[in-house]
């Protein structure tokens, strides 16, 4: 599962780059105008961590969770603004549950449950939850439909495919409605007709993820 993580963040990287000026440009619409930056500048301090090799841990789950971990420590350590704390501590979270998986347990297995577990830190840190337009509305659909795709016994790339399709699709449905949370909802009304910037980035995450997996073969 290291490898998989690894080749998700390099990839992660490159892409977030990319899309810089598009997230920046939606969050310019209804926040601070940094979002895009803010992760290009994250992200890249997350490919140079990984420059040290794999962390120390007892198995394969175990040096995932401890990877995710210090990229999530990364995160907060150099973004600044809500993505900063928000996506580490999602990242943090999200690696103590692969790392505190049980033997046997399957990558898809630890996958669907460190987005849980991602999810609840999220939720938890910015006391928000689905429907108030925020990185929430792309994350929750999708870990629903990844135990969907899980329970019908689909393997990892199936499974993260689901995910990041409802992903993508919860980023878009982020556009009629009204922000009740963050720098958004301070502009009331106007920001009905905006996509989030956070649920923007969170879908383009999980589709990386979902394109490595496939690429694996897993």
């Amino acid at each position: 599962m290291i490898d998989i993580i690894d080749a998700w963040l390099r990839l992660s990287a490159t892409r977030v780059h990319d899309q810089s000026p598009a997230l920046t440009a939606l969050d310019q619409a209804i926040g601070d105008g940094d979002h895009g930056t803010n992760m290009d500048r994250g992200l890249k301090a997350i490919v140079a961590s990984l420059e040290a090799g794999p962390p120390e841990g007892d198995g394969d789950l175990a040096v995932a969770g401890a990877r995710l971990r210090t990229a999530g420590r990364t995160l907060i350590s150099t973004v600044g603004g809500a993505a900063g704390p928000l996506y580490g501590t999602a990242l943090m979270r999200a690696g103590g549950a692969v790392t505190g998986a049980s033997p046997g347990t399957s990558s898809t297995d630890a996958l669907v449950a460190a987005l849980d577990a991602a999810i609840g830190g999220i939720s938890s840190l910015g006391k928000s939850s689905a429907g108030e337009k925020t990185m929430l509305d792309a994350l929750m659909p999708a870990l629903e439909a990844g135990r969907q795709a899980l329970a019908a016994g689909g393997d990892a790339a199936a499974v993260t495919k689901a995910i990041a399709d409802a992903a993508e699709a919860g980023a878009a449905a982020t556009i009629p409605m009204l922000a009740t949370k963050g720098r958004a909802s301070y502009l009331g009304e106007r920001s009905i007709g905006h996509q989030d910037p956070g649920a923007t980035s969170s879908a383009l995450l999980l589709r990386t993820l979902a394109d490595v997996v496939a690429g694996a073969g897993a």
